[in-house]
């Protein structure tokens, strides 16, 4: 019952209160920075196409990046901040995720939703100010990660970490809609695929390592519900067409150095790694070089073209 969790002042850092630390863990802050270097890709890609004379149009406030950078990260904060104050009762069950704040006592339900309440219509006013567009898809992103995957999809559905996948790929688009109206093009286009692409082998990997915790909170993760070899089989499917799309990209980009030199050697790499996961169950090198793997997804095609560009 909420009368059993501790009611603790927000900003009391004495011993047992809300420290910054409690408010890291609040907004998975490792998740934010990752949302915010996937948009910065985003926003790079559609400048360099800006620099060039494609699109003519900046957005209005000095230094958009940073309004775009400080906007999206309350926005992201404080769209985590709500999933915890939503998902209390089941991160209490799991021992991952028992003692972020709201669940052991630091932080009220009724304060984690004040306070991601606050945070995300602060980041949608900032992005507002940048462009309507950019807004738009912020609050289109929390919608689809804060009610459709959180309260309709994840305890129901096998499979739910598909379209939960959605608002996780939203941020390219955020930051290219910044320098760019056209967030149908076929670079960004590229850009969310990629990363929509990489959250099932990233997810399943993590449903796999921690299905115990799963279990005890009762969410119909794949590895629980379909078993291992199945889960297994749906990961390749998704990592080859990840990996798949990440070697076709010069279809779409002028690709060049950090094509040649890094992007084909990670996707072997990648792949190699879970050839020995799938046979031994290493879960972790597999799991970082899959996410180390995406950033250089992300950024390979904006480095090539402004190396294009300065060598042209």
């Amino acid at each position: 019952m909420l009368r059993n969790i501790k009611e603790v002042n927000v900003f009391n850092r004495g011993s047992g209160g809300f420290s910054f630390r409690d408010y890291f863990k609040l907004t998975k802050s490792g998740i934010v920075i990752f949302a915010l270097i996937s948009a910065g890709a985003g926003y790079a890609l559609a400048l360099h196409t800006s620099v060039i004379g494609v699109y003519t149009s900046f957005p209005s406030p000095r230094f958009p990046f940073l309004w775009l950078m400080m906007g999206l990260y309350f926005v992201v904060s404080g769209s985590f901040i709500l999933n915890q104050a939503y998902e209390w009762r089941l991160d209490q069950l799991m021992k991952r995720t028992s003692k972020r704040p709201v669940p052991c006592g630091k932080l009220t339900v009724f304060q984690a939703y004040s306070l991601g309440i606050i945070q995300t219509v602060m980041g949608l006013f900032v992005l507002l100010a940048l462009k309507p567009l950019t807004a738009g898809l912020a609050l289109l992103a929390v919608l689809l990660y804060n009610f459709f995957y959180t309260v309709l999809w994840k305890k129901k559905w096998i499979f739910a970490a598909v379209p939960g996948a959605l608002p996780g790929a939203l941020p390219v688009m955020i930051g290219y809609s910044v320098p760019s109206s056209s967030i149908f093009s076929i670079e960004c286009l590229y850009l969310f695929f990629i990363l929509f692409l990489w959250q099932m082998p990233h997810f399943w990997s993590l449903a796999l390592h921690y299905k115990e915790d799963y279990k005890s909170a009762g969410i119909p993760v794949l590895p629980l519900r379909l078993g291992l070899s199945k889960t297994i089989y749906y990961m390749g499917f998704y990592l080859l067409s990840y990996l798949g799309l990440a070697l076709i990209s010069p279809l779409f980009f002028k690709m060049n150095v950090v094509y040649v030199f890094l992007l084909i050697p990670f996707c072997i790499k990648v792949f190699l790694e879970f050839i020995k996961f799938s046979e031994k169950l290493k879960w972790k090198p597999f799991f970082m070089w899959l996410n180390f793997s995406v950033l250089l997804f992300l950024w390979a095609p904006v480095c090539d073209l402004w190396i294009y560009s300065v060598i042209r």
